[in-house]
């Protein structure tokens, strides 16, 4: 190299490294042959040291808080022994209140014969970076306290169903901890059928985009780490992060809620009673009324008539005739007053439609096992999710459903073992049968015969009307309905539903 060219080199050098400074890119280099150290301006500005003053390891190593010395030391003897690279972050001037970060960055440059010759490298200001990690930080820890205190219970799942994050509210609920909740999927606290049917609700959204709970809220079913289910609102929302999609499900249970909502629908079923116990008392009289006139003629017609044919000589029959014929008229007339009284009393046909079973069954389960919880009753639905599909009339099946439930409940009152469970499964082709099984007191032989009998009751102040009406509503929509002992000793009660096409009702996800 001629002396222009090494100049050249030099004044290129030069400008390079003041082009480095003015950028605020500080650059250090360790002889290891002599243990000079050399610091650029712009090192010596981020580490506060004067551009006259001398620098050497001890000096950089004195302008570091005591912990990160000791560690410095090390990272540096590993760059020279073993050629790892050297990366440390430094809190400078921290002891006189200025303080603010630095990253140095390095490696080891060798001779030509190998041997380790010097490290050197670039130092950085991170004080920006340091300040807007530190807001993350907190804006992360106030959004973690928000969520740990509200009582909702918050899960995040991945587009696959794995759950990544469970609040302390989410463990309470479900009685799982977060330890064991992540990684599992979500489908582990949903009972049959909708465990079974959580993926693919996923995939088809993945693959249309069509949204059927996401923004909107809605009362499902959840279940317990104990295998106990509870009535719960569901809101879910969707985020983007990384190119990952993420959905954060916000969880409120209505145990309570629907206990509420079961004793004003228990009051207002009384006022209604004792109203229907008014107007059938009001009717009575007016039937009374209504009836013993035409009775009182028709019996007045049958004595005169009696008389004329005792009396002595000719009969007078064309007296007779007509007094009969009055009396047939009057009889008629107690006829059509019945008939304007069933007419009047008697219920339109029911409006049958094609219903999801599973969702029958969850929401007579939120009214009718109101209370379960704090009975210590063990709750499971056991239903197929390949029979479904009912054609039957909604509000009367539930009536059904919410009367068995609450059955239930009162035989299991006063047992040790409490547990009840709903299941589902095909009878035949076109039939699906419904079992509600109860560990309570169970019934006789004696009792068997008379359970579906009007005014027949087991209850102290019970009226014996409500399994002779579930069982005509049951009769009504095709099916049948009995009872059995079950293997406890409680009551098993069954009935069949009239099967529907799967196609006749669109998925509820």
């Amino acid at each position: 190299m001629t002396e222009v060219d090494g100049n050249s080199a030099r004044f290129g050098g030069l400008f390079l490294q003041c082009g480095v400074d003015e950028s605020g890119i500080g650059i250090w280099d360790l002889d290891l042959s002599t243990g000079d150290l050399f610091w650029s301006d712009a090192t010596r500005r981020l580490f506060d040291v004067p551009l006259h003053e001398a620098v050497s390891l001890e000096l950089f190593l004195s302008k570091l808080a005591p912990d990160d010395r000791e560690r410095t030391r090390t990272a540096l003897q590993r760059t020279i022994e073993g050629g790892s690279k050297f990366d440390f972050q430094y809190c400078i001037g921290e002891q006189s209140g200025g303080s603010h970060w630095v990253r140095a960055r390095g490696g080891l440059v060798r001779n030509a014969d190998g041997a380790p010759a010097r490290v050197c490298g670039v130092v950085l200001d991170i004080d920006d970076q340091k300040q807007l990690e530190a807001a993350l930080r907190a804006r992360e820890s106030h959004l973690h306290s928000i969520l740990e205190t509200i009582p909702d219970a918050m899960i995040v799942i991945d587009e696959h169903g794995i759950m990544q994050r469970f609040s302390s509210a989410a463990e309470r609920l479900f009685g799982l901890p977060e330890s064991e909740a992540i990684g599992l999927n979500v489908n582990t606290l949903m009972p049959e059928p909708d465990r079974g049917r959580h993926d693919g609700y996923l995939q088809r959204y993945k693959s249309s985009g069509e949204r059927h709970i996401i923004g909107i809220g809605r009362i499902v079913t959840g279940k317990r780490r104990d295998g106990s289910t509870f009535p719960m609102h569901l809101s879910v929302g969707e985020m983007n992060a990384g190119g990952e999609r993420y959905f954060t499900g916000f969880v409120r249970d209505l145990t309570e809620h629907q206990k509420t909502q079961a004793k004003l629908q228990e009051l207002q079923s009384e006022l209604f009673h004792v109203s229907r116990l008014s107007a059938m008392g009001e009717m009575a009289s007016a039937l009374a009324h209504e009836l013993s006139q035409p009775l009182a003629a028709i019996s007045n017609y049958m004595k005169g008539s009696r008389r004329l044919l005792e009396s002595n000589g000719t009969p007078d029959i064309p007296r007779v005739e007509m007094a009969l014929d009055r009396a047939a008229e009057q009889a008629l007339r107690a006829g059509q007053i019945i008939r304007r009284l069933r007419d009047f009393v008697s219920r339109r046909e029911s409006e049958k439609r094609v219903e999801s079973l599973a969702k029958l069954v969850e929401e007579a389960g939120a009214l009718g096992l109101s209370g379960a919880r704090e009975q210590n009753v063990m709750l499971r639905f056991q239903l197929d999710p390949d029979c479904d599909r009912v054609l039957v009339d909604r509000v009367q099946i539930q009536q059904v459903l919410v009367n068995l439930f609450r059955n239930a409940l009162e035989a299991m009152a006063d047992s040790p073992r409490r547990e009840l469970v709903a299941a589902s499964t095909h009878a035949s082709d076109d039939m699906i049968e419904i079992s509600v099984m109860d560990t309570g007191h169970g019934f006789s032989d004696t009792t068997a015969g008379n359970l579906f009998q009007t005014f027949f009751t087991t209850k102290e102040t019970g009226m014996g009307v409500g399994l002779s009406i579930s069982r005509s509503i049951v009769e009504a929509h095709g099916g049948r309905m009995w009872a059995e002992t079950n293997e406890s000793g409680g009551a098993t009660f069954r009935l069949t539903l009239p099967a529907a096409p799967d196609e006749g009702l669109p998925d509820v996800a």
